[in-house]
């Protein structure tokens, strides 16, 4: 994950690019990295994880469409409960600094940091040799060279060396999504069961109003893409048919005329 978003094997990779078409890479160097290589891409990280969950709900809610709204909201509640006691009872025992697969991520980067040298430029700032290669990572403003520390929010490889170097923990310069504690409050809340239907309460206007079925029922999934390259007269406009100019009818052309090639 960290790894392999480091801007050393990025340049190796189109390097890759080079050799099969120069051309696509020229042509992605003058689009600019930051519109398609996530490693040099200015966003949070945590915009991507809170923009992925609307898309994994829908694909756990796929088969749950095709029921009734009553069964619905209790398939979906009983989905959110079991999310949210999993994920509590797994931060409820979690003894590390961070959560889950992000630990072991750490535990990587802190494996592959041993053979690095670190030399101070300022009481922040930091040089890391890692073979023929320089890194400059930043302790103040939690950043490196590699994009792979502002990326994860995780101490990269060479964050790391610098980390040891200095005697310092880790958890402190991750983000504090991965922590158990702010998971534990996230799932903190805890879900209800639906009450039964007769328990209801209902406004007597809404209890008036008669809601009918759609009259056309939309797929599931991502609708299909239209052809863009005809026009909508070619799509949905009538088809002219052939005349032939010599007799004036319509419906043949000059091969299949049967009254002037005879």
């Amino acid at each position: 994950m960290a790894k392999s978003y480091l801007k050393s094997e990025f340049h190796m990779l189109m390097e890759k690019v080079e050799a099969v078409d120069a051309r696509v890479k020229n042509y992605l160097e003058l689009a600019g990295y930051d519109k398609w290589a996530r490693s040099y891409g200015s966003f949070h990280r945590g915009w991507t994880l809170t923009s992925n969950i609307a898309e994994s709900i829908n694909v756990a809610l796929v088969s749950t469409r095709e029921l009734p709204i009553y069964n619905f909201l209790e398939e979906v509640r009983l989905m959110f409960g079991r999310w949210n006691c999993e994920n509590r009872q797994q931060a409820l025992y979690t003894f590390t600094d961070l959560i889950g697969k992000f630990q072991e991520i750490l535990q990587q980067n802190e494996a592959e940091c041993t053979r690095m040298k670190v030399i101070p430029a300022s009481e922040y700032i930091y040089t890391v040799h890692d073979k023929e290669k320089h890194f400059i990572v930043c302790l103040n403003e939690k950043k490196c060279s590699c994009n792979a520390f502002q990326l994860d929010e995780i101490s990269c490889v060479h964050a790391c060396t610098v980390l040891d170097s200095k005697n310092f923990k880790k958890g402190p310069y991750c983000s504090d999504l991965y922590k158990p504690k702010n998971v534990l409050r996230t799932y903190d809340l805890s879900i209800y069961p639906l009450p039964h239907k007769d328990d209801w309460v209902i406004p007597k206007k809404i209890m008036d109003e008669i809601v009918l079925p759609p009259k056309y029922k939309r797929p599931p999934g991502r609708p299909p893409k239209k052809d863009r390259g005809k026009s909508r007269r070619d799509m949905f406009g009538k088809k002219s048919k052939n005349c032939r100019s010599s007799c004036g009818l319509k419906g043949h052309n000059r091969r299949s005329c049967r009254k002037y090639n005879k």
